[in-house]
């Protein structure tokens, strides 16, 4: 059961954290040019890849000691939040439409193979250092679970991709990017002050 509520929890983090992230942008944009179950396999096979390698990091954090980890994290939520809070101040329109320019030069009668490889690049390049690469390395540290979290985080970025390619310009008509990356940044501000108020306690 312990196992499970991480997995949700990690699930609503990434989720959130996700959600206005110019790789969902790119998700949008891919979606409205290619078949979107092409898109998604390779956008699906770089989000496993960089979930991976989030896991791995946070793995190497958990040999420091308790203090120090919990030290890091709180810092790494703080990033987050000032991370997010800044990316909701870029215009979705704006994003959008340099996410276009870049995929642009592919052809919309591309094959399997072009558009899966083309989805695979474009979030391949766009999450390293992301806000949701950080926060799953933060959470993989803190919960000393490599495979759950990973798999938390995983379906999480999965959701938020299809939701991207199936239905994100509606979405984004109903929740405008500010109110979204908004909710992300209190919520990221709040582990981080629950995470420093851990490091005071001991």
């Amino acid at each position: 059961m312990h196992e499970l509520a991480v997995a949700a929890t990690v699930f609503v983090l990434v989720f959130v954290g996700e959600l206005p992230d110019k790789t969902a942008i790119a998700s949008l944009v891919l979606g409205t040019r290619f078949a979107a179950r092409w898109v998604f396999t390779g956008v699906a096979a770089a989000f496993v890849t960089h979930v991976v390698i989030a896991v791995t990091a946070g793995s190497i954090l958990t040999l420091l000691p308790h203090r120090i980890v919990e030290a890091v994290v709180a810092v790494l939520f703080l990033l987050g939040a000032v991370l997010i809070w800044r990316e909701g101040m870029e215009d979705a329109d704006d994003l959008e439409a340099e996410e276009e320019a870049e995929i642009g030069a592919v052809s919309a009668d591309a094959g399997f193979w072009k558009v899966a490889t083309l989805g695979f690049g474009v979030i391949f390049v766009a999450e390293w250092g992301d806000l949701t690469q950080i926060l799953t390395a933060n959470l993989a540290a803190k919960y000393h679970s490599p495979l759950v979290v990973g798999t938390g985080a995983v379906l999480a970025l999965w959701a938020v991709a299809l939701l991207a390619l199936l239905g994100g310009k509606t979405l984004l008509r109903v929740l405008p990017m500010t109110w979204i990356t908004r909710v992300a940044a209190v919520v990221m501000l709040a582990l981080a002050v629950w995470s420093i108020v851990r490091v005071v306690q001991g």
